[in-house]
């Protein structure tokens, strides 16, 4: 009897084995199935900016909309869904059918369900006029910032009206991050601070790659060269507000100047390294939230912030750090107002005049900050340092959580 029972559970128990591999393989496959369906969706998208004949259809869906995401008419509207819509959900719901049957396993036919919602309310939207399922096309102002996690009104509107060449992505995205197209700086005007500097003129060179028109913030403007591209403003510290007017059509706004006093720790230090690192910045950013008028500047308009790693690392010099992490949580703070877009750049050592004794280049750095943000990253980081990658985000997040709950 009992050798009977223990054989009973051990049956039982590979039972729920297979149940549960079976279940997880299912999950797998199924998650796999909806990634795979939302980069096949976007690079279908990205295609038709590339490939002529494509173009010809796609840009029915251009020409649909006005700034406002209202549409031009009804009759056009719906020749957008059949010739791009419904094309491009049909033949998705087609390429993973044919996936799914090739490849015997059950969790891919999620994909082809999901893919089939697509088709659906571009049916509906086609044969009825109806743009209630249209969500990222929906008419009105835009409330909200561009979403990080997923592809809102806000993020979507730029791919019709700051640049057709990239927001490529519908739901999640994905595929604008792989390709670099998360964010254009095609056209953007860029306002630097600290633009004399190593990294500040490493900057200005590459923005002018990637076809931006520079603004150079400095307070030694005799150390700036006169080149094509570039406008030099001369400010000085103290005197932000003066700034107003020039930052008024920036899209951008990178602040990295800054100051390091090293090991002193005289009251002149203490001043000169918060009043520089800290209360200017800090005022530069709410002279520039003050240009965040319409509602097409929260979809456009920028913040990008040069806190360094010394937000979460030993920098060897104490007012340095403390005047840094400080500008750092102010930061975190004016995030959850949600104003526009405000990226920290979050760097490690490199050679410059702050730091002779820098490890990376600035060219790298400055390369480095443009490609994780063309790819939409909030918080930038590029250092050497591994432990860098793995207590930002911790310190930020318990940071934020806690400004959030006990903040308003």
């Amino acid at each position: 009897m009992l050798a009977e029972s223990l054989t009973g559970i051990e049956a039982r128990l590979q039972m729920n084995w297979v149940l549960i591999n079976t279940c997880l393989q299912f999950a797998s496959w199924g998650l796999f199935s909806l990634l795979l369906t939302e980069v096949l969706r976007d690079s279908y998208h990205a295609l038709c900016h590339q490939v002529n004949w494509l173009s010809k259809w796609h840009n029915k869906h251009h020409m649909v909309y006005r700034r406002d995401l209202s549409i031009v008419s009804p009759k056009i509207y719906q020749e957008s869904q059949l010739y791009h819509d419904i094309v491009e959900s049909s033949l998705l719901v087609v390429i993973l059918t044919i996936i799914a049957l090739l490849a015997h396993q059950v969790g891919l036919w999620l994909g082809v369900a999901y893919a089939v919602t697509f088709l659906y309310g571009a049916s509906l939207r086609y044969f009825q006029g109806s743009i209630d399922t249209d969500y990222n096309h929906l008419p009105g102002p835009l409330e909200t910032i561009p979403s990080v996690w997923w592809v809102n009104r806000t993020y979507h509107w730029r791919h019709h009206f700051d640049d057709v060449n990239a927001y490529y992505s519908g739901v999640f995205p994905l595929v604008d991050k792989v390709l670099g197209t998360g964010l254009s700086l095609k056209g953007k005007v860029v306002a630097l601070t600290g633009a004399s500097g190593t990294l500040g003129q490493a900057l200005v060179a590459e923005l002018l790659t990637q076809n931006a028109k520079v603004v150079a913030l400095t307070t030694n403007p005799e150390k700036l060269q006169p080149q094509p591209g570039v406008k030099v403003v001369p400010w000085q510290l103290g005197n932000e507000t003066e700034l107003r007017d020039s930052l008024e059509k920036v899209d951008i706004l990178i602040i990295n100047h800054g100051v390091n006093v090293y090991s002193s720790r005289t009251p002149e230090a203490i001043a000169s390294s918060y009043e520089v690192n800290t209360f200017s910045a800090l005022q530069l950013m709410d002279i520039f939230l003050t240009t965040v008028k319409g509602p097409q500047d929260k979809a456009t308009k920028e913040i990008w912030v040069n806190t360094s790693e010394a937000e979460v690392s030993p920098a060897l010099s104490p007012l340095y750090e403390l005047s840094k992490r400080a500008l750092g949580d102010l930061v975190t703070l004016k995030r959850l107002n949600g104003d526009c877009v405000i990226r920290k750049l979050i760097l490690g050592p490199f050679k410059s005049q702050l730091n002779p004794y820098g490890v990376m280049s600035a060219t790298q750095v400055a390369r480095a900050i443009l490609f994780l943000a063309r790819r939409d990253f909030r918080n930038i980081i590029v250092t050497i340092n591994p432990l860098t990658y793995l207590l930002f985000p911790i310190k930020e997040t318990t940071t934020w959580l806690y400004y959030r709950i006990f903040s308003k």
